[in-house]
């Protein structure tokens, strides 16, 4: 009996592994892992984000409109509910991505505003926070990429013969994925340039007046006086 139990084990092994089920479970969870590390280079920089505004608003503290920005736009990633589910939704997903490029908009914009002030450039706090951010964006970069991969070897796997017909059985689905048209722009922050406004045209100066033409003299110009005569020595 025991014997026959094992038998029984062993071919379903083989059936399912030859239906290619061990393999999409494998992929599954390369996914997984590749979406964590994900999170969790985001929720670094989202962590950094407070501290940094906090400095800026000490030099910088009018530039109200970059400091707004990236306070609603990171308060806008925090209301995304970031769970494993997000991955196999692809509406959520497109609002999760696009919240994350705002945030990393705004940010940039935040870090461009130190351009023009020296001295919060020469803080050691701001010049510290904004080795991290950059750090940061590097590393959201490479995780990335490597959930970019899994999930593409995941979605190869669910749709390629016989391991399709597990997925349908199983009820397997493509999982969503970064969306780009060019993959080094993920790593580009957007150009932002406070360009000095246009100086205003210099005015017209007034024709000069022309003194009236002295009468006797050719083409209207003025005669010179005669010459006054020497005097006569007595």
């Amino acid at each position: 009996m025991r014997l026959r139990l094992l038998a029984v084990l062993a071919f379903a092994a083989t059936l399912l592994s030859g239906c290619g089920y061990n393999q999409i479970q494998i992929n599954d969870e390369s996914v997984t892992a590749a979406w964590s590390e994900v999170l969790n280079q985001y929720k670094r920089r989202a962590d950094l984000i407070p501290n940094l505004v906090s400095v800026v608003q000490g030099y910088a503290s009018h530039e109200k409109e970059v400091l707004t920005r990236v306070t609603e736009a990171r308060a806008n990633v925090a209301g995304i509910k970031a769970t494993p589910e997000l991955i196999n939704d692809p509406e959520a997903f497109a609002r999760f991505q696009k919240a994350q490029g705002d945030l990393g908009g705004a940010l940039s914009r935040l870090l461009v505003v130190a351009e023009n002030y020296p001295q919060l450039k020469a803080d050691a706090n701001f010049r510290d926070l904004q080795a991290q951010v950059e750090g940061t964006e590097n590393r959201i970069t490479v995780a990335r990429n490597r959930y970019i991969k899994s999930v593409q070897e995941y979605n190869v796997s669910v749709r390629t013969f016989p391991n399709n017909l597990t997925a349908m059985v199983m009820g397997w689905k493509i999982k969503a994925n970064f969306t780009v048209e060019d993959e080094k722009a993920i790593s580009t922050p957007p150009a932002i340039k406070f360009d000095a406004p246009a100086a205003a045209p210099a005015a017209t100066p007034a024709p000069s007046a022309v003194p009236p033409a002295t009468a006797g003299s050719p083409g209207g110009a003025p005669t010179s006086a005669p010459a006054a005569a020497p005097a006569t020595a007595k």
